[in-house]
């Protein structure tokens, strides 16, 4: 089975029978068992704040150090579907773009590896900024412009993909050492715009409603390309709002 965590506590799920119960029985893969049972929270009063309690020492028995693993859960825990705020999903718009040619830094990754601590997003961000990446990208269409691309999708959601940062270009030409060449190709788009604030919680917040929004409304994607528009909005990465771009079936 894929790899997924529960969305209570954290705690990977690494065999079915470790799901939470629904109260007919039937299994539930949002929940461990540990947190859900019978159709029913074991702890239904319990806080966030007070989950993060009862996991830390779980995490320093498994080697980690007390401050560490506190600082991860107070990072990852709000983004769990148990501690989200109840509130409308986000909807998007559609556009239909032609297709468009991408130089950037790419790696290889997936879902399930991207809600660890140690993911590799987070690096390619740092890289990026660190590296000076953007001066080296020729051909801009606008410099002002920041994409974050995911392509080369193995299957769909819990499969790898390309995540890649850079920008769009006139051209492919002439790539500089240690950056990639992407074609994208003409989509119709389900279009996402993120709430304003912080860089790091917006985006993955967003996500989750992306991911939930196609669960419940039965659009289909067709995985041949998406990506994150960064621009203007985004010069204070405080106080930002990002376009996300989901290529769709028509």
């Amino acid at each position: 089975m894929n790899q997924v965590f529960c969305q209570s506590c954290g705690m990977p799920i690494k065999e079915s029978s470790l799901f939470g119960t629904e109260s007919s029985g039937s299994k539930n893969d949002d929940y461990c068992i540990y947190c859900y049972e019978g159709g029913a929270f074991k702890q239904p009063n319990l806080t966030m704040a007070e989950m993060i309690e009862i996991c830390v020492p779980y995490m320093v028995e498994d080697g980690m150090e007390k401050e560490e693993a506190l600082s991860i859960l107070q990072k990852t825990m709000p983004f769990l579907k148990r501690w989200r705020d109840e509130e409308e999903l986000m909807q998007p718009i559609f556009k239909t773009l032609d297709g468009f040619t991408f130089i950037g830094i790419r790696t290889r990754t997936n879902n399930a590896n991207e809600s660890k601590p140690n993911g590799k997003i987070p690096m390619m961000w740092s890289k990026y900024y660190g590296q000076g990446v953007a001066a080296k990208i020729p051909n801009q269409l606008d410099s002002k412009e920041t994409v974050a691309l995911y392509s080369d999708y193995e299957s769909d959601v819990t499969g790898d993909y390309d995540f890649s940062i850079g920008a769009m270009v006139k051209h492919g030409e002439k790539i500089p050492d240690g950056l990639v060449v992407k074609t994208v190709p003409a989509s119709h788009y389900a279009v996402f715009t993120t709430k304003v604030g912080k860089i790091t919680g917006i985006v993955p917040m967003a996500w989750l409603d992306i991911w939930k929004w196609f669960e419940t409304t039965g659009v289909r994607r067709t995985y041949s390309g998406d990506f994150e528009l960064y621009d203007e909005r985004c010069s204070d990465p405080g106080h930002s709002q990002v376009d996300i771009y989901i290529a769709i079936q028509r």
